[in-house]
């Protein structure tokens, strides 16, 4: 019943919407003669914000069409290297004049209800200096029944394919939600053996232990059973989607968590840009505009996936407590040696805890010192970590330092 309502509720507000838009495109219109005052300005914001609120946002487009190496702007171009039901392999390709030897990353995007175009500033840092492959995840909605359920192994199993698929030295990082899933992965590949075993693997605010740092993430997962949690957020898809019949998580009711969590940031934001707007900052303008339509646009997960990830992150703790196992065989990070391990938290970061990521140094007692890396940015919160001038200026430096400098081999 939920997505019927909210068919209902865009249905119902359709009128509204078209009336936002009109009111705002008649206060900015450039033949305005008082388009540019702070007035009219102001109210032009007011019926964006409205606008925008009540509007379907669809998947975004990554849109990196260039960025600048060594002092020159060179284009990029997007290639499927792997294309799965669940996830699709894309390399940010760039078109350089004289071949570069640049360190492979396979950026491991999050799968919690954003598309993985969330990490474009991400990928556009990382492209100067390395070669970049991104997950990038699709929506459960639009994968048909057919090609079966999607859980926590299956993603495990996707991350496996996807760095043999590359090949041998990647390193693999992984932002947020992904980390327990990558640490397995490069556990099982290390224990087999496999060649295309990741050289280095970097975690950003991952909940690796969720039993440290407590949040109100962690504290929701908690206060009820699995039982509980499926029968409130899981849904069918309706007829009208490629997935009908599949049960999901609805990528809505995963925003509408992260926004409860600081209403009152979102509410300053947005007095911010009408303020900004006012005034004729077009550059936070425009930076708020493009936070907020990807910020907007939301995917639907695999029911399986959301309540493996419930259950065996933040309820059992099977990672850390030994107890996880992967297609019957015992996940044992204890036993990672030639890898290099980096972790990056951040000190306002209310999603995933203090220490929960830095965790994953105390499960790989086994990695030399040498080849350990723990960073901590004091002042960043959750999404500072991976986009922004923090990420930009000191994250994104730390990181590439860290592939160059440490050679597990």
């Amino acid at each position: 019943m939920l997505y019927h309502a909210i068919e209902a509720q865009y249905l119902a507000l359709t009128p509204f919407r078209i009336a936002a838009d009109a009111w705002r495109d008649l206060l900015a219109h450039p033949h305005n003669p008082l388009a540019e005052t702070t007035l009219h300005r102001a109210g032009a914001a007011a019926w964006e914000i409205m606008g925008r609120a009540t509007r379907r946002h669809g998947r975004p487009e990554f849109g990196i069409t260039e960025i600048e190496v060594a002092g020159k702007r060179v284009a990029v171009s997007e290639r499927l290297v792997m294309g799965e039901p669940f996830c699709r392999l894309i390399q940010f390709q760039r078109d350089l004049e004289k071949p570069r030897k640049d360190p492979k990353i396979l950026l491991v995007a999050p799968l919690s209800g954003h598309f993985a175009t969330l990490v474009r500033d991400t990928i556009e840092s990382l492209l100067a200096e390395h070669e970049v492959y991104v997950t990038d995840w699709q929506d459960a909605r639009e994968v048909p029944l057919s090609d079966g359920l999607f859980g926590f192994s299956d993603y495990v199993d996707t991350l496996i394919r996807c760095l043999r698929r590359i090949g041998p030295g990647v390193s693999l990082m992984a932002i947020c939600q992904p980390a327990p899933a990558a640490l397995v992965a490069a556990t099982m590949m290390t224990e087999a053996k496999d060649p295309a075993a990741p050289r280095h693997l970097i975690l950003l605010g991952g909940p690796v232990d969720t039993e440290r740092g407590p949040t109100e993430v962690t504290k929701l997962a908690k206060s009820q059973s699995l039982a509980t949690f499926e029968a409130a957020a899981v849904h069918h898809v309706p007829p009208m989607h490629p997935g009908a019949g599949r049960k999901v998580y609805p990528g809505l009711l995963q925003l509408t968590g992260f926004m409860s969590l600081n209403p009152d940031r979102h509410f300053r934001a947005h007095l911010d840009f009408l303020w900004a707007h006012a005034k004729g900052d077009n550059r936070f303008a425009t930076a708020h505009r493009r936070f907020y339509e990807e910020y907007l646009a939301v995917m639907d997960l695999d029911a399986k996936f959301y309540l493996d990830t419930v259950r065996i992150v933040f309820q059992e703790h099977a990672l850390t407590r030994g107890t996880l196992s992967h297609h019957g065989q015992r996940v044992m990070p204890a036993n990672l040696q030639k890898i290099g391990l980096m972790t990056i938290e951040g000190g306002r970061d209310d999603i995933t805890g203090t220490g929960q990521c830095h965790a994953a140094h105390t499960i790989c007692s086994r990695i030399p010192d040498r080849l350990r890396l723990e960073v901590t940015e004091a002042k960043v919160g959750h999404y500072g970590l991976f986009s922004g001038r923090s990420w930009r200026e000191r994250i994104c430096p730390a990181i590439r330092d860290f592939i160059r400098n440490t050679d597990p081999r």
